[in-house]
């Protein structure tokens, strides 16, 4: 792949072969139990194979990787989030992708479930990203779970910030979206513009170009 691809793209495998979904040609995408490979698997793969063509490139994006995507929109998240400026992203500190937080005992009456699971969790800042996806606006117990796991979430002291398609593909929105994040966790943003802008504008129009057909059936 590393031979064929851009970085970007070539990064966007890397999350899904690290992660449980996969991608469909003609419609969204489907889950699965199980990552096939981890961040650290392909590491060790790549630097076991000296004379492989492409090397060079696949180390450099095993660097960006993440293990535990659930969705092509978690994987663009992250990357948007969490690339370093001169790839475009606005170099936020990885988070834990699908992170699990348990209510304690002592806060059961305050939860209706035992744990819930949150798409990017930065445990020490105790902030949620939350991606609210399309193809979930019209189903009422979605909504209803999600109000739920929301409200538990913020029980436990947590911070939630919520993500939606049109922030992802509004330059402004995700702007406001990053400087939200960079603050929770303490992250100073330095980025120069107008070239930062333009490197993330391209990157997220790379990330999104292979979704768009994915996108109408409700990413």
């Amino acid at each position: 792949m590393a031979s064929r691809l851009s970085l970007a793209h070539l990064m966007q495998v890397g999350f899904e072969l690290c992660g449980t979904y996969a991608l469909a040609e003609d419609g969204p995408a489907k889950q699965r139990k199980e990552p096939l490979t981890s961040v650290g698997e392909l590491k060790s793969f790549i630097e076991s194979a000296p004379n492989a063509y492409g090397r060079a490139k696949a180390l450099r994006a095993v660097r960006y990787l993440m293990d535990g995507s659930a969705s092509p929109m978690e994987t663009v998240l992250a990357m948007l989030l969490c690339l370093p400026y001169k790839l475009g992203g606005y170099a936020i500190p990885q988070p834990v992708l699908n992170y699990r937080v348990d209510a304690p005992p002592s806060m059961r009456k305050l939860a209706d479930r035992s744990f819930c699971v949150c798409d990017l969790c930065w445990p020490a800042a105790k902030l949620s990203v939350e991606y609210d996806s399309k193809r979930y606006h019209t189903d009422p117990e979605r909504q209803d779970s999600d109000a739920r796991r929301r409200n538990m979430l913020i029980a436990l002291g947590y911070n939630v910030v919520t993500a939606s398609w049109n922030q992802v593909t509004d330059g402004g929105a995700f702007n406001r979206l990053a400087q939200q994040v960079a603050k929770q966790t303490g992250k100073r943003l330095r980025y120069v513009d107008p070239a930062f802008t333009r490197k993330h504008i391209a990157l997220r129009d790379e990330l999104l170009e292979s979704l768009h057909r994915s996108a109408e059936d409700g990413l």
